[in-house]
């Protein structure tokens, strides 16, 4: 789905090193482990239903969504990501079972998420085996995403509306950082096609959002607002992170990924300038934790930083962490690290890998078997809302194992996914 020239930028010595230590051994043992782990997984989802995994209940049931649900796309993308590492075409089945559930969604228009579901699911699936059928639904989706561009405000209308957390205002234009992430689909599609609307869309999003989501500092607001007739950016606020002013880590790590992906896709400095100073907040941030796995907002429960009234973090004392945040970090790290030179290009390098390892140890990567068989332990979905609180989160799974992948292919000296 996303190829280019491996450009890692340490020196052959150094991946030689690598290469021959015990980190290959990493890689391959807990793909090992994942695969057996998402087989548990299989066993207990009713392939007959349209129903995706998604989390667990308290109950250690499992939480299924719909196939419009946002993150629908990730279960048949962890199947891929699964079959290219173990050249299984067994897994490779499954995960073309799963991908065709998805069809529909190519003309979903409802809100922005139909990259992460289409994307991470036929992208995977035309990246495996190109055919005519899945670029269609590429196309068509990326078609669809489209319509939610408006010329006006420059940028694709994440959902329909958002009600404040402080006020109870609901506002008609919505941008939230999550959107960098579904651009990707708007450049596959321009690439398959040949149709450069979708290409100067997903630059336009990119530059507004640069403009007005990421703040001096080089941390984001999750959502930003603007007035449909006038275009004008009006505030910053928050949905899932805990305060307007505070930085949800999750979108910390959309932003550091999808600027990443901008720069791959443009070659534009700008948007790898971007990324590098969200990139450096989230590494330089005197709260990350040692492990570099973040709290679910980097700044919940301090001083100078107050939860909206209606918001279900004003009564959450205990802080929580957010695996699904460092999954993304990492992999977007191990691409970022081979954009830049010298000292930062090392520093993202070893950060990513240090977030590997934590999530493969015991306090994060679930015993097999366990956790509904999904992965990775302890990521927060949505704590503002009451909801997936201390869970496992299929996206956190996907990342990580994307994640894995990269860092694989880089140790072997392989272009990076």
């Amino acid at each position: 789905m996303k190829k280019f020239i491996c450009g890692f930028l340490l020196s052959t010595l150094t991946i030689c090193s690598y290469a021959q230590s015990p980190e290959i051994d990493f890689v391959k043992s807990n793909m090992d482990f994942a695969t057996r782990q998402i087989n548990c997984l299989l066993a207990k989802v009713d392939s007959n239903e349209n129903l995706f995994p998604h989390s667990t209940y308290k109950n250690g049931q499992i939480a299924r969504g719909y196939a419009d649900w946002w993150t629908s796309g990730f279960f048949p993308g962890i199947l891929w990501l699964l079959s290219d590492w173990n050249n299984s075409e067994s897994m490779a089945g499954r995960a073309r079972f799963w991908t065709q559930k998805l069809d529909t969604i190519k003309n979903y228009k409802d809100n922005h998420d139909v990259g992460f579901m289409i994307n991470c699911s036929f992208g995977h699936a035309y990246s495996h085996h190109p055919n005519d059928a899945d670029k269609d639904v590429l196309i068509t989706a990326a078609r669809s995403l489209s319509t939610r561009f408006s010329p006006t405000t420059g940028t694709i209308k994440s959902w329909n509306k958002f009600t404040s957390w402080y006020d109870g205002h609901e506002y008609k234009y919505p941008v939230i950082i999550d959107n960098m992430m579904n651009l990707e689909l708007l450049f596959v599609a321009s690439r398959l096609s040949g149709d450069e609307s979708f290409r100067k869309i997903a630059i336009s999003h990119a530059e507004q959002t640069m403009r007005n989501q990421v703040r001096p500092d080089g941390s984001t607001f999750h959502v930003t607002l603007y007035d449909p007739t006038t275009g004008k950016f009006i505030k910053g606020e928050t949905s899932q992170g805990y305060s307007n002013n505070s930085t949800w880590s999750r979108g910390q790590g959309w932003s550091i990924y999808g600027f990443t992906m901008c720069y791959r896709e443009t070659k534009d400095k700008r948007f790898l300038d971007t990324a590098v100073k969200c990139a450096d907040y989230y590494i330089n941030n005197p709260n990350l934790p040692a492990d570099k796995v973040p709290w679910w907002d980097f700044n919940a429960n301090y001083s100078g930083y107050t939860p909206g009234k209606d918001s279900n973090a004003s009564h959450v004392p205990v802080n929580y962490r957010d695996a699904s945040a460092a999954a993304v970090v990492g992999s977007a790290l191990l691409e970022l690290s081979t954009y830049v030179k010298g000292s930062k290009s090392k520093t993202y390098y070893d950060t990513a890998v240090k977030i590997l390892h934590s999530l493969g140890s015991d306090m994060y990567r679930a015993p097999l078997g366990k956790n509904g068989g999904f992965i990775l332990m302890h990521s927060t979905g949505a704590l503002p809302q009451n909801s997936e609180i201390d869970v496992p989160l299929v996206y956190a799974d996907y990342y990580f194992l994307e994640a894995l992948t990269r860092y694989g292919h880089l140790l072997q000296g392989k272009a990076v996914l």
